[in-house]
């Protein structure tokens, strides 16, 4: 993938400042657009756009599916403008702004509002309006539409998204009870194919006008699915599952190393990548993961114009932990696709524009397989200052500019949350001053955004909270909890023409602004 010299914002949907208690799809994703354009920016890059849930604490790597959109991106007053829309008597919730999204209202209210808005739109929808949405439902039934819909009216009967846990002929997809229920809850799917027509539409709209500015989107797809989603139910031969028991028989994780002593167990169900599950030196290729993951490429790549691979390292291997496990620990290497799987993904889609998340212990082979596919890894530089001056983060360090510089990414603290830490050791941070040549504490993270534009790296991304120079109470992520995540979200214009102007400074001055070969007046 060809990258030229740029720069980019990363900014999750539900983190714009949107009214309702959560970002959206609506006006405040168009002034954001309008921003980044207007201040030499290049990318968006946001976080997995697939629907999430209470009970996974509204994570967005642990969607209820991977082709699905998010029902709580859709913005009500787009809705309200439509013809079809004559009900005149929504009553919009009371929620403050703040600087954390209110999942729990908005869910509540958008829910509601969907169900008044399809109610409008099968009694007032014109001929041209229902068969866009017929070709819609048409379209994309078959692949996932059908399956997606259906596995939220039995979550919704079962009262749980684990379908180990539903009835056993409808956990294992048995023909006659499919239809059968199929049948029974056509009511309640229809309600989500209008849904996620309302979200694709939106889509649609918003990321023309992101082209139309000349700004591309980065998406984000995780390696695993959730055991808990519509992917899993639907596509259980791809898995590996203890039908005797009703669980995975293994799931995915990483071993111990410098981040925890006891590895982290994720849970996801484990893909059977090869026709021998992995079990013998037999590399064949499963086709019905690979036509799986072809499928799921394609459809990201409508929506995104780049997509970042999330744990990319479990292309060349995995790790593989036995159910019930307690901890990571006493888990084992398995090998993945390779190198094949993406050379026939290249063959069957064409070029292939993918990130490759490679952080974390990665191995010569992980890098090999990633030069291979010419793929651009990250750089992240709040991993740069352990007094190592071989550190590959560093700087001075990266040495080939086909790859993305992060001051920090969703799983990283604030670039100033880190720094000001009290628990950071006065030698550590005396040698951070050194290196990025301050003379003082101040604007630490001003400091740290011109270090990622000075970089010979082709790409580089700022979260927003370091535009800001906000602190840790402002992190995105915090990886092994589960608690006070992904709730991060804008204040009206507190990103805005000032702070960006900043931004677009530093872009001209390291030629990341590619249609000017001038440094302009200040």
């Amino acid at each position: 993938m060809k990258l030229e010299r740029s720069c980019g914002v990363l900014l999750h949907i539900t983190s714009l400042p949107g009214e309702h208690g959560i970002g959206t799809l609506g006006d405040e994703a168009y002034k954001f657009i309008d921003l980044l354009s207007e201040h030499g920016v290049s990318y968006w890059q946001i976080l997995p756009t697939g629907p999430v849930s209470h009970s996974m604490k509204y994570s967005p790597y642990s969607s209820l599916s991977g082709f699905a959109g998010n029902e709580l991106f859709i913005n009500i007053d787009k809705i309200k403008e439509k013809k079809w829309f004559i009900d005149n008597t929504v009553i919009t919730p009371d929620i403050c702004e703040d600087s954390f999204a209110d999942f729990i209202n908005a869910e509540e209210f958008t829910t509601n509002f969907i169900k008044l808005a399809q109610d409008n739109f099968i009694k007032h929808s014109k001929k041209e309006e229902m068969d866009e949405y017929n070709k819609f439902c048409t379209e994309h039934g078959d692949t996932w539409l059908n399956d997606y819909s259906l596995y939220r009216a039995l979550a919704s009967k079962f009262n749980t998204f684990n379908w180990l846990e539903w009835d056993r002929d409808i956990a294992l997809r048995k023909p006659k009870s499919i239809a059968a229920i199929t049948q029974e809850f056509k009511e309640r799917s229809d309600y989500f194919k209008f849904a996620q027509f309302l979200f694709y539409s939106q889509w649609k709209e918003m990321k023309e006008y992101a082209d139309e500015k000349g700004i591309k989107i980065i998406g984000d797809i995780p390696i695993y699915m959730s055991m808990d989603s519509a992917d899993s139910w639907s596509n259980q031969s791809i898995l590996r599952i203890d039908y005797e028991n009703m669980t995975p028989e293994f799931v995915a994780g990483v071993p111990p190393d410098y981040f925890s002593e006891t590895g982290q167990l994720w849970g996801n169900p484990i893909y059977i990548w090869h026709n021998d599950k992995g079990e013998s030196d037999n590399n064949e290729l499963n086709e019905e993961t690979y036509q799986w993951w072809q499928a799921r490429v394609k459809h990201s790549l409508k929506l995104a114009d780049i997509i970042r691979i999330d744990h990319f390292r479990g292309f060349e291997s995995f790790w593989s932990v036995k159910y019930g496990e307690e901890t990571a620990i006493d888990g084992e290497w398995i090998k993945g696709p390779g190198k094949d799987f993406f050379d026939r993904l290249a063959k069957d889609l064409g070029d292939l524009p993918i990130i490759a998340e490679d952080l974390g212990i990665i191995t010569p082979e992980v890098k090999k397989l990633r030069d291979e596919l010419s793929l651009p890894g990250m750089k992240i530089l709040l991993f740069a200052f352990d007094q190592n001056n071989k550190n590959e983060y560093l700087t001075h360090n990266i040495t080939h500019k086909e790859c993305i510089v992060y001051t920090g990414t969703h799983d990283n603290n604030t670039a100033n949350g880190w720094f000001y830490d009290p628990s950071m050791s006065e030698d550590d941070r005396k040698y951070i001053l050194e290196y990025l040549g301050m003379r003082d504490w101040s604007d630490f993270h001003l400091r740290l955004i011109r270090e990622a534009m000075a970089a010979i790296a082709d790409l580089v991304i700022i979260p927003a909270q370091d535009i800001l120079g906000y602190g840790a109470e402002f992190r995105m992520n915090t990886p092994g909890t589960i608690e006070n995540n992904w709730k991060w979200k804008l204040t009206k214009n507190a990103l805005n023409k000032k702070n960006m102007a900043v931004i677009k400074r530093m872009a001209h001055i390291f030629s990341r602004i590619p249609e000017f070969s001038r440094i302009p007046e200040k």
